[in-house]
């Protein structure tokens, strides 16, 4: 054994050995002290998180009500409810819901379909949860960005030959969370029914709500739990020498995480870096731009609290003092969502003839040599106001998928066209296929849901899109084995 290595060993003894032992009994003892601390807290914070919720819930359901009676004496939306303005009864929840100040706002039928949606326009005629009407409870819902968590209320209402349920809330997200923690050392999460992580190990449980994920799915729980956000680094920091001796040991395990993260990346291939830097560069792009308009707003509304807070009735004049910051970050912000407007091309809506379009899209069709394909279009059908174009695209799309759906083996894809009693003409493609379950069928115009080798998922999403700008609806009928029929209605011109 060399000099060194005795050195090393040596000092191993002498001095690492005491100073762990030393580091053990330190931790033990501020792990106790921290312990009485965290439960005390918590103990002082669940009653607060309960009376915040219920203030939140009782909130919303007062908001509901307001609602419920404006829409009693609406009779324009009884018109709707009639086919005579499909448009006024698609967008009555979403300016409803800004109206009342909330993130969530269903208008559901008796069966529990959406007749009217807030936050996502497309929702309608699909199935929504329904929570329970006695009382808050936590639902998933969905905008075109993607899903989220909403603390909801629910209400009923019933007009002549008519029953709904009014479903609405505010948007649970890390800001929600963080008004409901107040203590800067704990944090509040939602733990939901199938997280990986356990109830019993993710905190201490404060608040118990019913929490409905989809139509199809039954009522479960969730849990809003407490846990502590501040280790045992904030206390250890008292004593210097072991400070120390943890920072030393950090910095070298930082050091070697570091050196393998590097190894990894650069051993990647340059395609991939390249790409993911071009996305890193598009998300700085649009995060600066965001963040442009949002400042203003940001230190405007700071500036409202702090005159709240201080002298109320200064609020008026600060308001009339900042009202042009706030109108023109508006303004900006709408600019450059019209910006990225202009990358789709607009909407050319006219007088069309949907068996045109259907003779049209026939005429361009390919990949069907295995499929007979029969039309039933009728003469002296009405005009439909939509841009052919569009209508063009949804003929294709349905009837590609119709077509695939017979797995290359023969069959038959029927197109058909009709006038309906109220005022619309109808188109639906049908096809012998494989056919669809009801939870294929619940989530068919999902954005990137795909059963199809190879398929990106967003043909039909694309469909329901451009027919809901449409003003109209789309459908579809399947069972397994029995093919698929896929229905639209558009409103004659």
């Amino acid at each position: 054994m060399t000099f060194r290595t005795r050195l090393l060993a040596g000092f191993g003894v002498v001095v690492l050995v005491p100073l762990a032992v030393f580091g053990l009994g330190i931790r033990r003892e501020m792990s106790a002290r921290l312990s009485a601390e965290y439960e005390r807290r918590v103990a002082a914070l669940t009653a607060v998180i309960r009376a915040d919720v219920a203030r939140q819930s009782d909130g919303i359901a007062a908001r509901l009500a307001a609602l419920k009676a404006a829409l009693a004496a609406d009779n324009a939306f009884r018109l709707a409810l009639q086919g005579r303005d499909r448009g006024y009864m698609l967008d009555y929840a979403g300016d409803a819901m800004r109206l009342a100040g909330l993130d969530y706002l269903h208008v559901l039928d008796d069966e529990g379909r959406v007749l009217s949606s807030g936050q996502f326009r497309n929702e309608y005629d699909r199935p929504a949860p329904i929570p329970p009407l006695s009382g808050p409870a936590l639902v998933r819902g969905r905008t075109a960005e993607g899903p989220f968590l909403a603390l909801v209320r629910a209400d009923s209402l019933r007009l002549p030959g008519w029953r709904f349920v009014l479903v609405g809330g505010t948007r649970v997200d890390s800001p929600f969370l963080a008004r409901l923690a107040r203590d800067p050392e704990l944090a509040v999460s939602v733990v939901l029914p199938g997280d990986s992580v356990s109830v019993d190990s993710s905190g201490q449980v404060v608040a118990e709500l019913p929490y409905v994920e989809s139509a199809a799915t039954r009522a479960g729980q969730a849990w809003l739990v407490v846990t502590q956000v501040h280790s045992l680094l904030a206390e250890l920091r008292r004593n210097v020498n072991l400070w120390f001796a943890v920072a030393v040991l950090a910095t070298a395990l930082v050091a070697l995480l570091v050196a393998g993260w590097l190894s990894t990346r650069f051993s990647r291939p340059v395609t991939q870096m390249e790409h993911r830097a071009a996305l890193g560069d598009l998300a700085r792009q649009v995060n600066h731009d965001i963040k442009n308009g949002l400042a203003p707003l940001r230190n405007v509304f700071r500036h409202f609290a702090q005159v709240a807070q201080g002298d109320p009735a200064k609020l008026p004049k600060v308001f009339a003092e900042r009202q042009s910051t706030v109108e023109s970050s508006l303004g900006y912000l709408e600019t450059l969502a019209a910006n990225y407007a202009r990358l789709s091309p607009q909407a050319n809506e006219r007088p069309t003839d949907v068996n045109a379009v259907v003779r049209e899209a026939l005429r361009h069709a390919t990949g069907a040599d295995h499929a007979e394909l029969r039309t039933e279009l009728p003469d002296r059908l009405p005009l439909v106001r939509v841009d052919p174009l569009a209508l063009r695209r949804v003929i294709e799309n349905l009837l590609g998928n119709a077509v695939d759906s017979l797995g290359g083996k023969p069959g038959t894809v029927t197109i058909a066209t009709e006038a309906t009693g109220n005022g619309s003409v109808r188109l639906s493609v049908s096809d012998t296929g494989h056919g669809m379950t009801e939870a294929e069928q619940e989530r068919a115009f999902d954005d990137f849901y795909t059963t199809k080798p190879g398929g990106t998922g967003l043909g039909l999403s694309i469909v329901r899109r451009l027919i809901m700008d449409s003003n109209g609806t789309l459908r579809v009928e399947s069972a397994p084995g029995k093919g698929s029929k896929f229905v639209v209605e558009l409103p004659a011109s």
